[in-house]
């Protein structure tokens, strides 16, 4: 049966909810400026009624109520909306840190510009073109070593601000996998003391509005997915992997790549595997580092590599007023000191592969001509751009030489072809892809047909069994022989690593400006004073094709290079200010759900405090009832 003093109960359960309810308002109002919080509500519930259907139970007219109480103290959270927000946070950290960087891309360029690259090569072709004109002027001469120098220290200087950049990359890695490994310890941390607090029945509501933003934090560093079909076992994962599962900790670690210049390779820790990602702060550093930045490095290089090669080509045959002939104007430093490129890549004491850049065929050709011949050309690319990493070229019978050239160089293969100044066919190495494969190596020639053996005398059998292959000592012997004029295929040795960073104009010409080449031999004899022949036809590299790649000439080259950052700069520009834009209307609509207004809150608080003072003064009431039973009934 009901008690005589079951108001009371009833009453302080009043008190105590209420009480419980303005102590949540002002645990809301005092953390209104606390990043992450999300706002609590207390859930009221009547408590059960004293009698419930049974055969014992009274016969009353209806169930009679005790009172109030808290069922639980809720956040308010929209965790759909919370999902989106990590993604939205994750693609905005991404452009924010390309942006950053690419702006400093396009600040080394500084074109057009008179300190640029583009403008330094244009005085040192002009150089050359003066020295056409006044071949029998010391002026001349050092006019053309001047601007020689002036173009190798701008190339040195462009190559060391991107190895700087680089290196600031290198750098922001190393830290992001710091803060990231923090981030993850700290998520599996408040993971055990989240199950703890919920096996006691409570509710960690603090506790998940910490481990929410330390997992907006970590989106900002990765991309990432979380599951929490689990209560006692909140999943965090990236690229298909756990990283945080309960209470289980899966940190990285940074390991040096021999293959990638030393740069730090993001690997797990468990297990040693390399990892890449695709978005966040990390994901755009690793794209920058390994991609952006190495592919301008290479493009530098290229022009390099390929200007010193085709200016030293020229001006090895020409002579200078002093009679002296076979001297290189720029530096070249092999990457191997063997003759024939040899170079023992796995160490074990033997010589393995060969590392030749470029390869000349020995008969001469005329590029209108049709070549009469079909075939197919088996050349090296990366091993995404092709299976196995060969691309093949077909040629027909009615193809000119300009056409299969053209084919070459527009078939994604890392091997480019042009025809030299005495009409040979010529094949490159260029920059490859793949991290572990070496920059400006041929690896692969082979050809189905005669265009590469018999017509162009490059190679000396058709099919597999006379291709050229890098993985292998003395390649170069396999070439073909001298043909009927006594002419056999030419070759050199690959450059050194970043020959942007070392190019250098021959210390032997600047001790004596007169040995630049000018002239050209006339009848087996040195070239003559008034000569200018060998000095133009340096300077007509400017516009004439070079192989360099898809670009024919120097000038699309840097057309190229140029559009190529500025582009990159514009897609990042515009990125961003769309994440931007997405992430703060994803972020807006979270606050007005899950933050906390002064306003309502205070609100809330005066109907708390009305309801705490009808409490007390309904035990008030009680107690009164109560004396007057007790103490004043039998008076």
């Amino acid at each position: 049966m009901q008690s005589t003093f079951s108001g009371l109960e009833l009453g302080k359960r009043g008190i105590m909810a209420h009480q419980r309810a303005l102590q949540t308002v002002g645990h809301n109002l005092t953390n209104a400026s606390t990043e992450g919080y999300s706002r609590q509500r207390v859930e009221f519930t009547p408590t059960h009624p004293l009698y419930r259907p049974g055969l014992n139970r009274a016969e009353t007219p209806g169930q009679i109520g005790q009172g109030v109480d808290i069922a639980r103290v809720e956040r308010v959270r929209d965790e759909l909306l919370d999902r989106r927000i990590i993604t939205a946070l994750g693609d905005e950290s991404y452009w924010t840190t390309r942006e950053r960087y690419v702006l400093q891309l396009e600040q080394v360029y500084n074109e057009p510009g008179d300190s640029s690259v583009r403008s330094l090569m244009d005085r040192f072709w002009d150089g050359w073109q003066e020295l056409s004109l006044y071949p029998d002027q010391r002026a001349s001469r050092e006019a053309v070593l001047q601007r020689g120098e002036a173009l190798v220290e701008g190339v040195r200087l462009r190559y060391q601000n991107l190895d700087r950049i680089r290196t600031m990359v290198e750098e922001e890695i190393r830290g992001g996998v710091k803060q990231i490994n923090t981030l993850i310890s700290d998520i599996s941390d408040l993971n055990k003391e989240i199950v703890r607090v919920r096996a006691a029945g409570d509710s960690p509501n603090d506790l998940l509005d910490r481990r929410d933003l330390l997992v907006d934090r970590l989106s900002e560093h990765l991309d990432i997915t979380v599951d929490e079909r689990n209560p006692d076992e909140f999943s965090v994962y990236t690229a298909g992997y756990h990283i945080v599962q309960g209470r289980i900790a899966r940190p990285f670690d940074l390991e040096p790549n021999r293959q990638n210049n030393g740069y730090s390779e993001v690997v797990w820790e468990h297990s040693g595997e390399a990892i890449r990602f695709r978005g966040g702060s990390l994901g755009a550093l690793q794209e920058l580092r390994d991609r952006d930045l190495r592919e301008e490095i290479q493009a530098l290089d290229t022009l390099v590599v390929n200007v010193a090669d085709l200016v030293n080509e020229i001006h090895r045959e020409g002579y200078g007023v002093n009679g002296r002939s076979g001297v290189d104007f720029f530096v070249e430093h092999p990457a191997v000191l063997d003759a024939q490129g040899n170079i023992d890549i796995n160490q074990d004491g033997e010589l393995d592969h060969s590392y030749i850049f470029r390869l000349s065929g020995a008969n001469s050709l005329d590029g209108k001509a049709q070549i009469g011949l079909a075939g197919t050309l088996r050349l090296s690319a990366s091993s995404g751009a092709a299976p196995g990493g060969i691309i093949e070229v077909p040629y027909r019978a009615r193809d000119t030489v300009e056409d299969v050239i053209a084919r070459i160089n527009n078939s994604g293969a890392e091997v480019t072809a042009r025809l030299n100044r005495t009409g040979q066919l010529e094949l490159k190495g260029t920059v490859a892809a793949d991290r572990d494969t070496p920059d400006f190596v041929l690896r692969h020639l082979e050809d189905s047909g005669q265009f590469l053996t018999g017509y162009s005398g490059l190679l000396n059998e058709s099919g597999p069994a006379g291709a050229f292959v890098w993985n292998q000592a003395d390649a170069v012997l396999g070439l073909r022989g001298e043909n009927s004029l006594g002419a056999s295929p030419s070759y050199s040795v690959a450059p050194l690593q970043n020959p942007s960073g070392w190019i250098a104009v021959n210390p032997e010409v600047q001790r004596e400006p007169l040995s630049v080449a000018s002239s050209f031999s006339v009848a087996g004899e040195p070239g003559e004073i008034g000569d200018g022949r060998a000095a133009l036809a340096i300077a007509q590299i400017r516009n004439t094709p070079v192989g360099i790649g898809r670009e024919e000439t120097l000038d699309d080259y840097f057309a190229d290079s140029v559009a190529r950052v500025g582009l990159k700069g514009e897609r990042a520009e515009i990125s961003l200010r769309t994440s931007e834009r997405i992430r703060k209307d994803l972020t807006d609509l979270r606050q007005s759900i899950s933050g906390v207004n002064l306003d309502e809150e205070l609100a809330q608080m005066i109907k708390f405090q009305h309801g705490y003072q009808a409490a007390a003064r309904f035990i008030t009431t009680v107690d009164r009832m109560l004396d007057t039973i007790i103490n004043r009934l039998g008076s």
